[in-house]
């Protein structure tokens, strides 16, 4: 009696099927035009700050990425740069 194929080999035998069925994946994700050429900053805060930073978000009328920007030219000021 022939030993049944594992799920691991059907699964990977079936993987290789649909990937050469497809057409090829992308090789990079292009960003959306507001987005070229720049680069993703983030950080983990206590959830206050981020209620506070919706509020004056909402209080100036303005981003949070535009007050994050502002933030950082005053750091980069108060440094010299």
């Amino acid at each position: 009696m022939a030993k049944k194929p594992s799920l691991t080999d059907a699964l990977n035998t079936a993987g290789k099927t649909t990937q050469q069925e497809t057409s090829p994946a992308p090789t990079a994700t292009k960003a959306s035009g507001s987005r070229a050429g720049k680069k993703l900053i983030a950080g983990h805060f206590d959830p206050a700050i981020h209620r506070q930073l919706k509020q004056l978000s909402v209080n100036e009328n303005m981003s949070i990425q535009d007050l994050l920007a502002e933030a950082l030219d005053d750091l980069f000021q108060k440094h010299g740069m």
